[in-house]
């Protein structure tokens, strides 16, 4: 019996070595070292452009007098909206007590952390002059819209923070404890982050509460953030915005692109990092079966959404929708809904859908359809106020980017991609520690029977 006991603690010995070897913080490759390179000089690029935004105004942009929003707000809806999969698999998933999450929670606050930042940081950019942000601080009113917004959105990055560094704690010290070969810097980045992290259970039982609060907290604040941005939208009396139906409707479509960018960064790193024992095609599979139910959840509150404002066919809705199912913005809107939508429902409803590569390509639909979707919010309803405006030169009445303003988003996107590069660096990307802890019950489980 001694020696069978021996044998066994032994073998769990060795099995958490090679989870601590396999999920080791890994320098960047070549590969790594290019992806970077690129984002940086993305970003070093939209800078220079954002500079000159600010010395000579928001007349580098498209946006006049009809279109006073453009793709800047259309960014920030989307990363707003790509925020809420810390929400998503953190908290809901960890509450409904879904065991398959584990691998999955730090990918998907490492997508959230940085997306919320740039939200905030595109609202910013769109304002024109910086300086005026101080102004919704100094002088907010309790009555906008955009006061609650601010509001939600830096308690959501305040929770998402949390979110994300409480769980690495106890991975932090392990690696503070293991990884001597690491450079010094490294070492002392990981000391002062563990926070002299010991196991002692006193410290295991605080953390854990406070990550079961936290998860529980964010929920509502999930929900609250993308409902207020929505009535950003809904309190305007605009074609195309006066809805009821936008708070929901903004919700389910986040939730399902949050589910998407989980599902192309876990593919990503399972293909980088070789991580197929830790991210299995189960983990593939499950993540498949949500999003084809948040993308059926999403589908109803588009059909409603545009359902009601056609039965009616009021005038400015009217050209509205006219514009969206056979005018100028048809060809992106049925795309939108035919690829970003319908063709992920049907592929991903096979489990052979359900496999690394399709569900990696199906993500990659719904992600982009999901930005050009808040694209079509944003534009084609400032293009039918109502009220039109007469002798302005006919270029005011269409809205497209300039390539300065298409390079200034781009580099928010890269912006955020490059923190996600820089967090998968540094941290490991699955928690070390949980992983361990799951083994050894898996372990111990598998010897009781």
């Amino acid at each position: 019996m001694k020696t069978k006991a021996h044998t066994s603690s032994k073998n769990t010995g060795d099995q958490s070595e090679e989870i601590i070897r396999e999920l080791m913080p890994r320098p960047f490759g070549r590969i790594g070292q290019l992806w970077v390179a690129l984002l940086i000089v993305i970003c070093a690029v939209g800078l220079f452009f954002y500079i000159q935004q600010v010395r000579d105004g928001l007349g580098i942009t498209a946006m006049r007098d009809y279109s006073t929003w453009g793709i800047y707000i259309a960014n920030f809806v989307f990363f707003v909206a790509i925020s809420l999969v810390g929400s998503l698999i953190s908290a809901i998933l960890k509450l409904s007590g879904a065991q398959w999450r584990t691998p999955l929670t730090r990918i998907s606050e490492m997508i959230a952390v940085p997306a919320i930042l740039f939200a905030a940081i595109v609202i910013v950019v769109d304002m024109g002059r910086p300086d005026r942000f101080l102004n919704v601080i100094f002088h907010a009113r309790i009555q906008s819209p955009i006061t609650w917004d601010v509001i939600v959105i830096s308690t959501y990055m305040v929770i998402s923070l949390l979110l994300l560094y409480l769980p690495l704690i106890p991975d932090m010290a392990l690696l503070r404890d293991r990884a001597k070969d690491l450079p010094k810097w490294q070492q002392k980045l990981y000391k002062i982050l563990a926070l002299g992290w010991n196991n002692h259970p006193e410290q295991v039982k605080i953390l854990h509460k406070s990550e079961l609060y936290l998860s529980i907290l964010i929920i509502p604040v999930a929900f609250g953030i993308h409902t207020v941005t929505s009535w950003l939208f809904a309190t305007t009396l605009r074609p195309g915005w006066d809805s009821t139906n936008f708070g929901p409707y903004f919700v389910s479509g986040a939730f399902m692109v949050g589910a998407a960018g989980v599902i192309a960064m876990m593919y990503i790193f399972r293909t980088f990092y070789k991580f197929e024992k830790y991210i299995t095609d189960k983990h593939f599979s499950n993540m498949g079966k949500l999003l084809v139910l948040l993308s059926l959840l999403y589908l109803y509150f588009n059909i409603n959404e545009y359902f009601v404002p056609a039965y009616k066919m009021k005038a400015f809705e009217s050209d509205h929708l006219k514009s969206l199912f056979y005018g100028r913005y048809a060809p992106l809107f049925w795309a939108v809904q035919v690829f970003g939508m319908i063709i992920p429902i049907i592929v991903l409803l096979s489990p052979k859908g359900r496999k690394p590569l399709p569900m990696f390509i199906m993500s990659i639909f719904v992600i982009v359809g999901a930005w050009f979707k808040r694209f079509l919010i944003v534009i084609p309803t400032l293009s039918h106020p109502y009220i039109p405006m007469t002798r302005v030169p006919e270029s005011w009445q269409h809205y497209f980017p300039t390539f300065k303003e298409w390079w200034i988003t781009a580099s928010t996107l890269a912006g955020a991609l490059l923190i996600m590069a820089i967090l998968s660096r540094l941290f490991p990307i699955i928690p070390v520690v949980e992983e361990i802890e799951e083994a050894g019950l898996a372990k111990g489980e598998n010897q009781t029977t």
